[in-house]
């Protein structure tokens, strides 16, 4: 093992659930590479994202910051100018930042241009790309309908690829790595779910998630020798939920979880909870037909992700890159299929919220943990500082908000971690939630956690709780239970004391505030002097006959 770390690989699948890993438990879907890693580094238990949406919780792994605090709270809300990100950390550490893969970030063009900043500058390019250079960008969505395509730029960079390939058509994402075909040759789009089980029309080592591990590699061949940070964001497993042979067929219904769900969730339901499940999307996922459908699909795609890990493994320990770099696996949030009455993600069960991550330190410094799992909780804005600390630089608590993790994967003694995890979401702007959230005033929820309750805080509505000692599956809300007043009085002071946290002040730190704490009377400031003796000589000096000085 090494004594340093040289280079950082930030590795996140999208909507990946935390226990649909065979190292989390899951007793069919087996993902040997991934598992290896964990045998190699730490897992952690507890990890929680600061928002379940993509956009939003993308936007604090890579500022290091909570959604209140950087804006950007949901999917198309531009991240600010200004907002201090990963890349510009590490590289004022000497580590170059590269991303391979998604982000799903909207630039903040009115910003970049109120201050004058092109955007085909170096700083606009960065401040467009969440402070990443770009190896490749691709957010893997290129959906059309019927005002056009949800993203003007998406997938631009496989499209062209694939067209080169052979694969002919306007949108070769859609009509072969999303779609299936008939026996006729028509087009099975991914988009509807009854297609799940069918292979993708598109060979396997061309679909997204090998692409995207040969981008990932190419880059490391050409990096050179100066440390970097790869940021390779997979696509997969987030819908649409079809694969390519052989990993449509690896799976079927008698592979499922049970689902995880009961009739008493629907009894004195939550108006928001309610409002999430019974819109469309879920309830089309209270179907057995469907689940029995889609789930395989989906683990199908997980398989060929962890597939795609063993060759990238492969690649890194071949080129000697395994004994110098930091690697890190993790998700921007789960997946609810059906749990909870519940399709997609965006609400605060652990299904949704909880996420995979397993860290790998290359040096002997770890080796006390290896193979470990850790019980403490951790947020995804950890990511940023222990990344800092990774590359040797200084910290930054007045602008990070997450703690490095670097005590928790050398095994060093902590006596003061954090007591809860927070995560928001701002339903208001979720397409979905319209109908329900135009009457309402500050639609947003807000989630504390820790390692025995879950308290959910939704403006102008009755907070939901659940017991996770007693109630591991989040089945009964709690939030009317006179019983258990105490337990949401406390949850709610500790969301009140993070609200009152110092987050804005992020252009002084704390060396600074004692300066300008010790100066201030040195520099001429003698408020509540009567005379000249009320001071020491030095401080009003300038203030007394020229004669008269010291």
């Amino acid at each position: 093992m090494t004594k340093k770390i040289k280079n950082i690989l930030f590795i996140m699948f999208d909507q990946l659930r935390w226990d649909y890993l065979s190292c989390a438990g899951h007793p069919h879907l087996q993902t040997p590479h991934i598992d290896s890693l964990a045998a190699e580094g730490v897992r952690f238990n507890r990890a929680y994202v600061q928002s379940p949406v993509c956009g939003s919780s993308r936007m604090s792994f890579y500022t290091g910051r909570y959604v209140h605090s950087h804006g950007s709270t949901w999917n198309r809300v531009p991240l600010k100018i200004g907002e201090h990100t990963m890349g510009e950390h590490l590289r004022e550490a000497g580590m170059d930042c590269y991303l391979v893969g998604k982000t799903h970030m909207l630039a903040d063009d009115e910003g970049m241009a109120r201050l004058g900043i092109p955007r085909n500058s170096v700083i606009g390019l960065r401040q467009a790309e969440c402070g990443f250079d770009v190896f490749e960008r691709d957010d893997g969505m290129r959906p059309e309908g019927p005002d056009g395509f949800y993203d003007d730029n998406g997938a631009a960079s496989y499209n062209e690829w694939l067209r080169e390939k052979g694969y002919e058509g306007d949108n070769p994402w859609h009509d072969y790595a999303n779609s299936s075909r008939d026996a006729d040759g028509k087009i099975l789009s991914g988009w509807f779910l009854k297609n799940a089980r069918k292979a993708a029309h598109i060979k396997e080592e061309d679909s997204e998630t090998p692409y995207m591990t040969n981008r990932g590699i190419e880059f490391m061949e050409q990096a050179g020798d100066k440390p970097w940070c790869m940021h390779l964001s997979y696509i997969k497993p987030h819908w649409p939920y079809i694969v390519p042979a052989p990993y449509n067929t690896m799976y079927g219904p008698e592979h499922l979880l049970p689902v995880n769900r009961s009739e008493n969730e629907k009894t004195d339901q939550h108006p928001v909870f309610a409002a999430y499940c019974n819109g469309k999307v879920s309830k089309t996922f209270w179907r057995n037909e469907v689940l029995e459908t889609v789930i395989p699909s989906y683990m199908g795609l997980i398989k060929q992700c962890d597939d795609q890990m063993g060759r990238l493994f492969k690649y890194l320990k071949k080129s000697g890159r395994w004994d110098d770099t930091m690697i890190v696996v993790t998700s921007d949030h789960g997946d609810y299929l059906g749990d909870h009455w519940m399709a997609e993600k965006d609400l605060f069960h652990d299904c949704s919220v909880k996420v995979p991550l397993i860290i790998r330190d290359p040096r002997s410094d770890a080796d006390n943990t290896r193979g470990t799992t850790c019980d403490e909780l951790v947020e995804a804005i950890d990511l940023a500082p222990t990344f800092l600390e990774a590359a040797g630089g200084d910290a930054k608590p007045h602008i990070l908000e997450g703690r490095s993790l670097m005590p928790l994967i050398e095994g060093r003694i902590h006596d003061d971690w954090r007591e809860y995890a927070i995560s928001e979401n701002d339903y208001g702007i979720s397409p979905g939630m319209a109908a329900y959230s135009k009457d309402q005033k500050d639609p947003r929820q807000f989630m504390v956690t820790d390692k025995s309750w879950k308290y959910i805080y939704a403006e102008n509505h009755r907070p939901m709780l659940f017991d996770l000692v007693n109630d591991p599956n989040e089945l009964n809300d709690l939030g009317n239970s006179a019983e258990h007043e105490k337990i949401r009085t406390l949850m709610f002071e500790r969301l009140s004391q993070w609200a009152r946290r110092l987050s804005q002040r992020t252009t002084m730190d704390a060396s600074d505030v004692l300066t300008e704490q010790q100066r201030s009377r040195r520099r001429g400031i003698v408020l509540g002097a009567w005379d000249e003796n009320d001071m020491p000589g030095e401080l009003t000096q300038c203030y007394v006959d020229p004669n008269d000085r010291i």
